[in-house]
């Protein structure tokens, strides 16, 4: 459970952001705008602006949603088993705002541990690289390059 009040997330998010992240709603393939999109910068939880995945960790997987080989903290992450649709899958949400991000998969590249973190885009916001100082995530920088 989180500490996040539903109404005022409500207000907060737009209405996909907010199936995605607290309903663990999917946005249709190839229509988020992070899928094809590289920019150097990290990403955070659209919910709490906690750090997540940074761009020099993501890849074209062509699944239709951004795709990244490792979270920047394994500790800002969190898996739990999905049955959903018939099938058996890894979730993955955020830690702190419990926020649906996607799913984990064993089939990324191997050179680079193997796993594929398919996510919403729209359980994210994107940090530009020029921008992490002064919007409080200077420490992370280290991990673009």
């Amino acid at each position: 459970m989180n500490d996040y009040d539903k109404k005022e997330l409500k207000n907060k998010l737009t209405p996909e952001q907010y199936a995605v992240t607290q309903e663990a709603s999917t946005e249709p393939a190839f229509t988020g705008k992070y899928d094809n999109f590289y920019k150097k910068g990290i990403y955070v939880d659209v919910v709490s602006g906690e750090p997540l995945f940074s761009s020099a960790d993501k890849y074209d997987s062509g699944c239709g949603w951004p795709a990244f080989t490792k979270p920047i903290d394994q500790n800002n992450i969190k898996g739990k088993t999905d049955n959903s649709f018939g099938m058996i899958r890894e979730e993955v949400e955020s830690s702190k705002a419990n926020s649906h991000l996607g799913h984990v998969f064993p089939d990324g590249p191997r050179d680079k541990g193997g796993l594929r973190y398919c996510i919403n885009s729209a359980a994210l916001k994107f940090i530009p690289y020029d921008e992490m100082d002064k919007e409080g995530y200077g420490k992370y920088k280290s991990f673009c390059n």
